[in-house]
């Protein structure tokens, strides 16, 4: 039987990325792959997001994210790797 380890990502989301329905359609397309966790604007006019999910499942997510919704033009992914937090959900943060 095959496991399923959860692996933990932060990802900085570069580029014209704010104003382009970013975080709704990063929430919609990680509720579509089962990745847990949260996305937000920053203040620099880039995407935080957090996000836990399968090796398999992480790997398709940031792919996604490297390109992002039509009107994104994404420029560059900063990806560190963190602690399993157990996050259930995935949710849009407002700043």
């Amino acid at each position: 039987m095959a496991t399923r380890t959860v692996v933990h990502k932060e990802i900085i989301v570069k580029g014209r990325v704010q104003g382009v329905g970013f975080r709704a359609n990063a929430k919609r397309v990680a509720d579509s792959m089962h990745i847990q966790g949260q996305v937000k604007n920053l203040l620099d006019g880039s995407v935080w997001i957090l996000a836990e999910g399968t090796a398999e499942e992480m790997e398709d997510f940031i792919a996604w994210c490297r390109s992002g919704p039509a009107m994104a033009a994404v420029k560059e992914l900063e990806i560190t790797d963190g602690d399993v937090q157990h996050i259930k959900g995935f949710t849009i943060l407002y700043s």
